[in-house]
């Protein structure tokens, strides 16, 4: 799995246009899915902070975080747009971080309450997508998965009522 830094090198249009839809609101906005003890998926509303270092998350006391420390699995989707219906996703691994030189900057940018019960992670990047819907029935699909020799490629399905397509 690459970190937020070196997806972003080897892919710097499909960073910036996943980072443009995390961030549309101003903070990262979006959905993170963990995984239950019992394997099933649990969702959250998330804030990540992308920054040109790594893709991070603070996470309170919750059942989320004890998911993430069990099983360090993640799905992030971007939080719904106003204006399009385009999306960004990404899947891999959260680790929690306990350098104080990286967590004391990212907690002063965001205002992380120093008394609240919070743990920040860092997010790598196993598989990276964007979905830019060009027409109301019509999607293109760019798809980047962290394999050796893999191009990232676009893929554009017909009538969303019939199109069938899998990231994984």
């Amino acid at each position: 799995m690459s970190s937020w830094a070196d997806f972003a090198a080897a892919e710097p249009l499909l960073a910036t246009a996943i980072r443009t839809l995390v961030c549309q609101y101003g903070p990262g906005l979006g959905y993170l899915a963990t995984v239950r003890p019992d394997g099933g998926p649990r969702i959250h509303p998330v804030s990540p902070v992308v920054t040109d270092d790594g893709l991070f998350c603070f996470v309170l006391a919750s059942p989320k975080r004890h998911d993430l420390d069990r099983d360090g699995r993640y799905s992030l989707h971007s939080f719904p747009a106003t204006d399009s219906d385009d999306e960004a996703y990404l899947s891999g691994c959260a680790t929690a971080v306990t350098d104080p030189a990286v967590i004391g900057p990212l907690a002063r940018q965001m205002r992380a309450a120093p008394g609240v019960d919070w743990k920040l992670y860092e997010l790598t990047v196993d598989v990276a997508m964007v979905v830019r819907h060009d027409t109301p029935t019509t999607s293109t699909r760019t798809v980047w998965k962290d394999r050796p020799g893999h191009v990232p490629r676009a893929r554009q399905n017909g009538p969303c009522a019939t199109a069938v397509d899998s990231v994984q």
